[in-house]
């Protein structure tokens, strides 16, 4: 059985994406790692060439400018870099610049992969997700938060990256997956103040880039102000190893009051249920689980 990862980058250093931790944390699970570099010139080349493995190999893409509206430059961006797996591979690993795979989780994906790689009819293996909010403290536990979402597909063409490329469809149709028995943990929105800020304002350009500067989202904040949340806990477990060196680094303080809930009534009862019985009712799923 053979795993090959992938990824999507542009301007790493800038935005500060966790995208070395990204790339490490799955290459124990991977045999091959291809990372497509978006065209830029704040050494993101030079971060990724930083990772010391053979497994890894770098390719480079241009993105369309054109294709910045609803974030689907990202959903292009990311089929170009499947197509260049190599073609003997049996799976296809995606992890985003933000995201990372515990170490502990390492052995039971692959035993997943390998468990289902004779199964024709799984066609993706599905992770749990836990959302970072702030700083390495706090975890969404609302339904804003997906809680699932497809990472590893066949090395299947005929499966492309949907809309932003939050998951994956089939000629259109959404996977049918099997668990993957491995957490992803999200770390997009841990940066501090200033950094968050930066970020926010060059993502709006992937989703808002029809607009002139001056009157998209937060065009005149000065900080980002971590207060849009309806409903965030204490996390109480343990970061990746991948992760120590970035949390050590830690240099802002966001003080959450984790008692604050801010839902609609609907949204209220929702959580509630959730909270008593571990159901999360009327939950989109980007996925078919088998």
């Amino acid at each position: 059985m053979k795993i090959a990862g992938f990824t999507i980058v542009r301007n790493a250093v800038l935005n500060d994406y966790p995208v070395v931790e990204a790339i490490e944390s799955i290459l124990p699970v991977v045999d091959e790692m291809v990372v497509s570099i978006g065209d830029g010139d704040d050494g993101t080349e030079e971060l990724i060439r930083s990772i010391d493995s053979p497994k890894l190999r770098i390719v480079h893409s241009v993105w369309d400018p054109a294709l910045r509206q609803g974030g689907q430059v990202l959903a292009v961006e990311t089929n170009k870099a499947f197509q260049q797996i190599s073609p003997d591979a049996d799976w296809a690993f995606y992890i985003q610049a933000d995201e990372v795979v515990p170490e502990q989780y390492h052995a039971a994906i692959r035993a997943a992969a390998e468990r289902h790689l004779a199964d024709k009819r799984v066609e993706g293996l599905l992770f749990k997700y836990l959302h970072f909010y702030g700083t390495f403290d706090y975890v969404g536990d609302s339904r804003r938060w997906y809680g699932h979402e497809v990472r590893i597909i066949r090395n299947d063409k005929a499966i492309t990256s949907y809309k932003d490329a939050q998951g994956f469809r089939r000629n259109g149709e959404k996977l049918r997956v099997q668990p993957a028995d491995g957490f992803v943990y999200h770390y997009g929105w841990v940066k501090n103040p200033e950094q968050m800020l930066r970020k926010m304002k060059h993502i709006n350009q992937f989703w808002h880039g029809d607009k002139p500067a001056e009157e998209q989202p937060l065009a005149t904040a000065d900080v980002f102000n971590f207060d849009d949340f309806d409903s965030l806990e204490k996390f109480t477990g343990q970061h990746p190893r991948v992760m120590q060196r970035r949390i050590a680094r830690l240099n802002w303080h966001v003080d959450i009051d984790v008692t604050q809930k801010r839902f609609s009534l609907k949204n209220k009862l929702l959580y509630w249920i959730e909270k008593t019985t571990g159901k999360r009712l009327f939950e989109f799923k980007n996925y078919q689980l088998l």
